[in-house]
């Protein structure tokens, strides 16, 4: 992965973690800070995904996205609640 597909990953990243946050139900009671990570994270496994598929990841590539937005709101999922049952012990 080059310099430029790390800082695009990270931009989509961002985008991605807000867009998967959004498209979960319910209220999910973690920082944005943490929203932003999950989102980036999300973006590198979703590209590693479509990799091992040998999709096309140069550019813009609908299934690509589609494997960032689907494991970033699986993190998603499973951060609310890790955060949330952190939260209730103290």
């Amino acid at each position: 992965m080059t310099i430029t597909g790390i800082i695009t990953a990270i931009v989509f990243g961002l985008i991605i973690g807000a867009l998967a946050r959004l498209l979960v139900p319910g209220k999910q009671n973690i920082p944005i800070w943490l929203t932003i990570i999950i989102g980036i994270v999300g973006a590198f496994i979703g590209t590693f995904i479509a990799r091992a598929l040998n999709l096309r990841t140069s550019g813009w590539n609908f299934w690509e996205t589609i494997f960032q937005i689907v494991v970033a709101v699986i993190l998603v999922v499973i951060v609310a609640g890790l955060y949330g049952r952190r939260g209730a012990r103290h």
